[in-house]
């Protein structure tokens, strides 16, 4: 699976269930952790709608901005995992 195909799902999960606003766009550069939009409890959502959806494990400790603060980051972060 290329990241190309990661991000848009990615950002969907985010706008859709996260965010509760479908229609919002989140770029794939967007900063999801350091501008708060996301908060530590969506943090774990979205690390577990990953591991279920990718087949990628997201350990605890990955979980902040300085792993994955973008849509983009998180993406190359699972594009590895699955190599």
């Amino acid at each position: 699976m290329l990241t190309a195909d990661i991000t848009p799902t990615l950002a969907s999960y985010i706008a859709r269930t996260v965010l509760k606003q479908p229609n919002r766009v989140v770029a794939d550069t967007e900063p999801i952790i350091s501008s708060g939009l996301i908060d530590s409890f969506s943090l774990v959502d979205l690390a577990l709608f990953v591991e279920d959806k990718f087949g990628v494990r997201i350990e605890d400790s990955e979980l902040n901005a300085q792993t994955f603060d973008t849509v983009a980051q998180l993406a190359a972060l699972i594009q590895q995992r699955l190599a």
